[in-house]
């Protein structure tokens, strides 16, 4: 999947402001051995690694787009890979903290893939995991709706993006039976106030979107980017719109 760094961070705020929830859940401790799953441009990273003294921290990304500008946020003890999620999980290293900030909502089965992400805690390590609940967000079932609907149904046979995300119960078993027993595990909304339904788009444009329009081609992209404009305006018609876009936050110790 093509991402679009300038697109991603035109709303950077409104993107980091769960990030820093996240930080505020990270035990601080020296010399950690740290891995970010997902770590996009890095520039969270460096913030994650600034907070963590004569600790190593590593991010990897699947996206070679976004890594370009990660040379920015470099330093002694801060490296960057281009990797998937489910490639460094084969490797048989684990880590002191398993940091994730939006990034496991592109990983298929959660039931399989969180006790995969456990296992890379050390004894005495923390998980800490920030994702879009994507099954309840209203602008991620409107492209599933907007895709089941002919033209797209047959240009796209049928496919839609079934997200693999959980209830946030699900995420709490599953911290259980990876001998969790101190867990955060909640869903949060966080408020997005945008100038109009064309700004919502924008964001759903960086993210979401994308694997819809990878799928289409000509004309079939351009009808589905305007249907999609077309309701989201009739969905959110007042200036400027509130969404309240949900989040899951899920923090651990072994």
């Amino acid at each position: 999947m093509a991402w679009n760094p300038e697109t991603y961070n035109k709303f950077k705020s409104e993107r980091f402001t769960p990030f820093y929830d996240l930080l505020d859940l990270v035990k601080v401790k020296p010399g950690l051995h740290v891995i970010d799953l997902g770590c996009g441009t890095g520039e969270l990273t460096r913030k994650l690694a600034d907070k963590l003294p004569n600790s190593r921290v590593f991010g990897i990304d699947s996206s070679p787009e976004m890594l370009i500008d990660s040379e920015a946020f470099k330093r002694t003890h801060l490296n960057f890979a281009q990797r998937s999620i489910e490639a460094q999980l084969e490797i048989p290293q684990q880590w002191d903290l398993v940091f994730s900030n939006a990034a496991i909502q592109w990983v298929d089965n959660h039931h399989e893939l969180i006790p995969a992400i456990i296992s890379k805690v050390r004894s005495g390590g923390q998980l800490v995991i920030q994702l879009p609940a994507q099954h309840h967000n209203t602008s991620n079932q409107m492209l599933n709706e907007l895709a089941l609907e002919e033209p797209f149904r047959s240009a796209l046979n049928g496919w839609t993006r079934t997200s693999p995300v959980l209830d946030i119960e699900e995420y709490a078993q599953l911290l259980f039976e990876g001998r969790c027993r101190n867990m955060t595990v909640l869903e949060k909304i966080y408020p997005l106030i945008l100038q109009d339904a064309s700004a919502l788009y924008d964001w759903v444009s960086g993210t979401a979107m994308i694997p819809y329009v990878e799928k289409l081609e000509g004309d079939l992209r351009e009808s589905f980017t305007a249907e999609y404009k077309n309701r989201l305006a009739a969905r959110f018609p007042k200036s400027p719109v509130f969404y309240p876009f949900k989040r899951i936050i899920l923090e651990a110790s072994l």
